[in-house]
């Protein structure tokens, strides 16, 4: 059986977005680029050309995983999660640490759309797995590289975010 990749519809279109755009714009420019590094001459001492092959591949690489991924990807719209207080997948989860009594808040998306940097964490992340589940007002203990913590569930909301 083939794995699937759980993911939004914003997720996935902007992964076809990226393959087009990686087929359409990358794919020519490169042909073009080792084209004419292969006017230049002998191959076997020619850094432009295999500089341009090398390129070409991890193009490739990308589209070969692109496709992939878009071909088995479970595309799960969260707006019907509205007003549900389990987190699951999409969840946007605010979490007090009861340690520190630090409020902190994670978004549970698919492992190709995590981005630490907007405090989006995948759903196989262990702080996701710790927190599936489980419903707003319950304490869980979550065990992660940095060690084991404690959290109370503050609040699940379900929105279409960018």
């Amino acid at each position: 059986m083939t794995e699937r990749f759980p993911m939004s519809p914003k997720g996935l279109k902007k992964m076809q977005e990226e393959l087009k755009h990686l087929q359409s714009v990358e794919r020519p420019k490169i042909s073009a680029e080792i084209e004419v590094a292969r006017a230049h001459g002998d191959l076997r001492e020619n850094a432009e050309y295999h500089a341009a092959k090398e390129k070409q591949g991890h193009i490739e690489g990308r589209i070969m995983n692109l496709n992939g991924w878009i071909a088995n990807a479970e595309v799960i719209d969260v707006s019907k999660f509205k007003g549900q207080t389990r987190v699951m997948f999409g969840a946007t989860v605010e979490l007090l640490d009861l340690e520190n009594e630090k409020k902190v808040v994670y978004r549970l998306v698919g492992e190709f759309e995590a981005d630490i940097k907007k405090r989006w964490i995948s759903v196989n992340s262990p702080v996701a797995r710790g927190l599936i589940g489980k419903n707003v007002g319950d304490v869980v203990n979550i065990n992660s590289p940095g060690g084991s913590r404690e959290y109370e569930i503050l609040s699940v909301a379900f929105e279409d975010a960018d």
